[in-house]
């Protein structure tokens, strides 16, 4: 039965009644109308507020949310404005190009946001590739890489990525195939803003689509760009000498995967058995009850990788079959984490985001080393990681003369400034973040968790095989030549939004008047550099202009120290603090080098404490951390 509002549009509150107006006069979605209407009838204004008061903001990331009706909620509604701001933006700038592609995940309305998407497209005269024929899914870097062949002016994957199950995305990548960046994402908000009514007057997706089809304007490109990705990863990522060796493990199986309940375990079947030789069953076994997409994710609490508990599963498999690696991607298959057993003390270990980091520079920089002179003199080795992450391959470039980059936050800068270096002639086989993603730029400029556990593969069975070394012989290898390199990573919680500004304006107003950046915390830590990315400071440059890009509307300030007592000269701690741009924390990321794990270890300790008590101030800010 059609659910009716019990009382007149008037009887709504007034600084709610336009826009719930609005919403009742556009949306022709049952479902989320019903749900409006619901909320109205039991005069809940509260939650009516939450969803109705703003815009969900389109930015660097596209769009990100929770599935409920509302205009700062993820929706049909939504998604068909933003797709027509996004269409008509492109229509602007790439006339000449109306081409795009659309992908979708297992979740909860992902076929229906990509349907929607599609649709819209078509209308407003793109040519529509769509990596999702019938029920089928897609990993998340298949878009990028489809954008790029098919030189396309934009793409979209509909996931949610590692976010919780209600969640979901709209991820848009540029025609360089990166995601993207200012002032785009400024430029496509505006547009949006600017066609907000519907170009359809009934929601008949099904009808626009065959149409589409029969007019040569939709086509449907998995199999035929899974080919082609197929293809690239061999040609670009697999070492055809190591590939003879990978099933030659004394012990078999030898490694357990899981897709986390998401939709990595069909490319990463077909890549491992195509390209790798290696079989199911025999060489590799996979979690069962993870192995389906599963938009319920049932049998973790969280599904992302790094999250405590999250391979549990997949460490008792391997553990009940005599097996010493696990690796995993995350729902959508575009992060990497692993975990391994050290043989030498028979205690699993799920290795950080930055020590993997580590392991793949170390893997491409000594095949960086075997290929010709000639090659080498004319493409010198660039590699890259985002300011977050960890320096230790900063300090690896400089022992071994290869040249390195950071970037801020977010592959959408990692991937573009990637392609500026290949640009400028430089090999760049490697681009990574702490946060579990990797690039493979021969591949893609965006990360890649199955193109990451292709690689990891082979890396492991290099050092095995070859080298008799467990992944953690490596690591120990890269401490004693480059120094260690500790991290303590972690959040704060914000009780309000806005609390952000003023506890970063405490900082920059900790000093001394004429001192234009604070110089020690607390007596306990001496600072040597201060970059403020909101303000445009930074007091390591001849013109104090930062290296990073400014942006004032939001918070990242990024400092260098010592301990203000002691005299190690190899002792050096670097921390980043943002807000987040998708949560209400305070992130923070701190990083020690010494000359030993427990000394570096006990830097990173100093370090959080004394900002949590001197700049954070928990008993006055009321910011709270389970860290």
């Amino acid at each position: 039965m059609k659910v009716e509002l019990s009382r007149p549009i008037s009887d709504i509150p007034a600084d709610l009644r336009g826009a719930i107006s609005q919403w009742l006069e556009l949306d022709k979605n049952p479902e989320t109308r019903e749900e409006v209407i619901l909320l109205c009838n039991a005069q809940n204004w509260e939650e009516l507020h939450k969803r109705f008061d703003k815009r969900i903001v389109f930015g660097t990331a596209g769009l990100r949310s929770r599935m409920e009706a509302g205009f700062d909620r993820m929706n049909s509604l939504v998604i068909l404005q933003t797709s027509q701001g996004l269409a008509e933006y492109l229509k602007k700038v790439s006339p000449d190009n109306l081409t795009f592609v659309i992908g979708h995940d297992h979740r909860l309305h992902s076929k229906e946001f990509a349907t929607v998407t599609t649709a819209i497209f078509l209308k407003l005269g793109f040519k529509v590739y769509s990596l999702n024929p019938g029920d089928a899914l897609v990993h998340t870097p298949l878009v990028p890489f489809s954008v790029d062949k098919l030189g396309a002016a934009a793409g979209v994957m509909v996931t949610a990525s590692h976010n919780p199950m209600m969640d979901n995305g709209y991820k848009v990548y540029y025609s360089n195939g990166c995601q993207i960046i200012p002032p785009h994402d400024h430029d496509i908000a505006k547009s949006i803003d600017e066609h907000l009514k519907p170009c359809v007057d009934e929601w008949d997706w099904d009808t626009i689509m065959n149409d589409g089809l029969k007019q040569g304007k939709l086509e449907y490109i998995k199999q035929s760009m899974t080919n082609q990705y197929l293809t690239a990863l061999n040609d670009s990522l697999v070492d055809k000498t190591l590939v003879t060796k990978l099933s030659s493990f004394p012990r078999k199986p030898w490694f357990v995967y899981t897709p986390m309940h998401g939709v990595g375990y069909e490319i990463f079947e077909t890549i491992t058995s195509r390209l790798l030789g290696l079989e199911v069953g025999t060489d590799f076994l996979c979690v069962k009850e993870q192995l389906d997409p599963d938009p319920k994710f049932t049998t973790v609490r969280f599904p992302n990788p790094e999250e405590k508990g999250a391979l549990d599963r997949a460490i008792q498999l391997a553990e009940t079959n005599d097996i010493d690696l696990v690796i995993a991607n995350d729902p959508d298959a575009d992060r990497f984490s692993t975990a391994f057993k050290d043989p030498r003390t028979g205690v699993w270990k799920q290795i950080s985001g930055d020590e993997i980091g580590y392991l793949f520079a170390q893997y491409e920089f000594e095949k960086y080393k075997k290929l010709p002179l000639s090659f080498r003199e004319t493409h010198p080795l660039a590699m890259l990681n985002s300011t977050v992450s960890s320096q230790m391959i900063k300090k690896m470039a400089y022992v071994e003369g290869f040249h390195y980059v950071d970037t801020l936050t977010g592959f959408k800068w990692i991937g573009n400034r990637a392609i500026d270096l290949e640009k400028k002639g430089y090999f760049v086989p490697l681009g990574y973040e702490e946060a579990i993603g990797y690039m493979f730029p021969k591949m893609e400029h965006d990360k890649d968790g199955i193109s990451a556990s292709t690689v990891f593969l082979q890396a492991f069975a290099s050092w095995v095989l070859e080298s008799n070394k467990t992944p953690r012989m490596v690591l120990e290898d890269g401490y004693r030549k480059y120094g260690f390199f500790k991290q303590y990573n972690g959040y704060f919680k914000l009780p309000d939004l806005h609390i952000i500004g003023p506890i970063f304006d405490f900082i920059r107003k900790e000093y001394s008047p004429g001192e234009k950046y604070p110089h020690s915390i607390g007596g306990k830590l001496k600072i040597l550099t201060f970059r403020d990315l909101t303000t445009g400071f930074q007091s390591d440059t001849t013109d104090n202009k930062p290296d990073l890009p400014v942006d004032p509307s939001s918070q990242m300030i990024t400092i260098t120290a010592k301990p203000e007592y002691g005299d190690a000269k190899d002792e050096l701690i670097r921390c980043t603090m943002r807000g987040s741009g998708t949560e209400p924390k305070l992130k923070i990321y701190i990083e020690a080098s010494a000359a030993s794990e427990s000394r570096a270890n006990a830097l990173t300790r100093l370090t959080w404490d004394t900002l949590e008590k001197e700049w954070f101030r928990p008993e006055k800010t009321g910011i709270t951390t389970d860290f």
